[in-house]
Parts: C-alpha cells; sequence; structure tokens
C-alpha cells in the first residue's frame, strides 16, 4: 500500500479528483484554503492582498503500487502542463493499517 500527498494550487482541484478516479481510487481526504509555497519555481499561494492564491492538499492510499505509480506520473504530466500554478505529489509506503 502507498500514500500519497499532494499539495497543488486550487486550480487543479478538479483535475487531480478526476485523476484519482480515473485510475479507481476514489477514497481521498482533501484540506482546502492551505496556504505554503514551493521549493522551487512558482508563486506563493498566501490567501493575502499580495499572494490571494490558495492551494488544496489531498491524501488518498492507494492498495496497488503499480496503480500509485501510474498515479503520481499522470500528476507530473499536469503539473509539467502549467508548472507556474503548482503542484507536488509524493508517496511513501504504509506499514500497517486497520
Amino acid at each position: 500500500m502507498k500514500a500519497l500527498f499532494i499539495a497543488c494550487s486550487q486550480a487543479y482541484n478538479e483535475e487531480v479528483i478526476k485523476t484519482l478516479e480515473f485510475f479507481g481510487q476514489k477514497g481521498f481526504t482533501r484540506w482546502t484554503d492551505v496556504s505554503g509555497r514551493g521549493t522551487r519555481d512558482g508563486l506563493p499561494h498566501m490567501g493575502d492582498h499580495a499572494w490571494p492564491d490558495m492551494n488544496h492538499a489531498v491524501l488518498s492510499f492507494v492498495e496497488d503500487n503499480s496503480v500509485a505509480e501510474r498515479i503520481l506520473e499522470a500528476l507530473h504530466r499536469l503539473d509539467s502542463r502549467s508548472p507556474e500554478l503548482g503542484l507536488r505529489a509524493f508517496m511513501w509506503d504504509i506499514e500497517k493499517n486497520c
């Protein structure tokens, strides 16, 4: 099992969820109105007068490791289309669950 954590511009919200659904991934947790800035290119998303945009964060647990890899690749392609918006996805192993 893999965990996918996705932090992205709120502009990506619908596309991220559609990507998860395309790969059969129904379950996720989403946080809205998340502020932050990336470590590379892109603008801060702070929700204030200077940087009004905001981010969303999504956490999804994927049973099939190969599906998780394909989701990560699809998210990378999505980010490559408009890198200035900001999308980062991270994957790690889940050892136990209940």
